[in-house]
């Protein structure tokens, strides 16, 4: 079985920065470095056959490359205890259109269900645990001009995620290129 995912990599500058800024909030975990990724789609876990289909139909997908950045951070979920602390991503519309891209061929394919979350752009930057609401109130006034440097995003890739008892290993499947403008 394979644990599927779409995903955007971000170039090394940006995983630093970001990595530069993850300390001083006690119960955060901070994602590792080679884990820094834009989710596209979370497809699941799936046969070897679908696997086969599912990155063959990704071809498909195609998308202008465009220009990206993060800014910000918040939080999910948005009401409760916050579980997930995320950078932003900026302009939002490129990177919702390459993921309308997506999930329509999983979907008409019927390679995939229907995503049931609202798609929300997002680089996950640490897990939260029993966070002091201060503590996390501070670290999101204290870093509210975060803005990383634009870059190009000109592919995007499928993943395979294993789950192992010191966190998820990411392993790209398969790579694909956006058209240059």
């Amino acid at each position: 079985m394979y644990r599927l995912f779409t995903a955007i990599d971000l170039p090394e500058a940006v995983t630093d920065r970001l990595i530069a800024i993850g300390f001083g909030l006690p119960g955060a975990r901070w994602v590792p470095t080679d884990q820094l990724h834009l989710t596209l789609r979370f497809i699941g876990e799936v046969d070897g056959g679908l696997f086969r289909e599912i990155r063959e139909a990704l071809l498909d997908a195609r998308a202008s490359a465009f220009s990206l950045r993060l800014q910000g951070f918040g939080c999910f979920p948005p009401r409760g205890p916050a579980r997930i602390l995320w950078a932003g991503v900026k302009p939002k519309e490129p990177v919702a259109a390459l993921y309308r891209k997506t999930e329509n061929i999983l979907v008409r394919r019927s390679l995939a269900p229907p995503a049931t979350r609202k798609f929300a752009p997002h680089v996950t930057v640490a897990r939260l645990r029993d966070v002091a609401v201060v503590k996390l109130g501070n670290f999101l006034v204290g870093n509210n001009l975060y803005s990383s440097e634009t870059f190009t995003v000109d592919r995007f890739h499928l993943y395979s995620s294993q789950l192992t008892t010191k966190g998820a290993i990411h392993q790209i499947e398969a790579s694909y290129d956006l058209e240059k403008s």
